[in-house]
């Protein structure tokens, strides 16, 4: 890459999502954040790391979505930051560092509304990764050991949980193409033709830049 991209990558649970941004992050030699957003962000605020992981890609009700939309009477500032949810307050959090590291350089980020929160900048390409449940439920088991007969019902509990997570802290629908400058289909293309894809499109994303339609 000629300039600094961000790769953004949200995925169904057993899609192989993170293998996807890790193997991509290996190709290009960039840096590659996941988990690691966790205790990056932990260090960052000095919380606790088991404060993020236990609001990790969870949502909460709560009054911060009016906020955020302008919404709530006390928008104007009234309520401070320490007076949100503890889960907004830990989203907020993450979101200043995920804005740091991308404004750093090149990266990979997986998950955690990373599309929306750098929706205003114009280096990033986000991508969706899905396959069809079967394919998901085998990888579940295969890779994650996931017992075989409880594989499918967590699959689809944990996309509704990303869903969730998603839909409440952004104004887009988590797994819809329009969201998404690309989608792909791992169970179709393999972890390394996901990678590949990727950074195929980057060059084509980068090469139209500027040009009129």
């Amino acid at each position: 890459m000629s300039t600094n991209v961000v790769f953004t990558i949200g995925r169904q649970f057993g899609s192989g999502g993170r293998q996807v941004g890790k193997t991509l992050a290996q190709k290009l030699g960039i840096p590659f954040y996941d988990k690691e957003l966790i205790a990056i962000s932990a260090r960052d605020s000095g919380l606790s790391e088991a404060l993020f992981s236990n609001a990790d890609e969870k949502a909460t009700s709560s009054i911060f979505y009016s906020l955020v939309m302008g919404n709530y009477p006390m928008a104007s500032g009234a309520l401070g930051v320490t007076e949100m949810p503890l889960n907004d307050q830990l989203f907020l959090i993450q979101s200043k560092t995920i804005k740091r590291l991308a404004s750093e350089g090149s990266c990979v980020i997986v998950g955690r509304c990373a599309d929306y929160i750098l929706r205003d900048m114009d280096n990033v390409v986000n991508v969706f990764i899905h396959a069809d449940l079967k394919n998901r439920v085998e990888r579940a088991v295969r890779v994650y050991d996931v017992p075989e007969n409880k594989a499918e019902d967590i699959c689809l509990k944990t996309d509704k949980q990303r869903a969730n997570f998603y839909n409440y802290y952004s104004d887009r629908k988590w797994g819809m193409c329009r969201t998404y400058d690309l989608s792909l289909d791992s169970g179709r293309l393999g972890i390394e033709g996901c990678a590949e894809q990727i950074i195929m499109f980057e060059k084509l994303y980068s090469a139209h830049k500027g040009q009129v339609i």
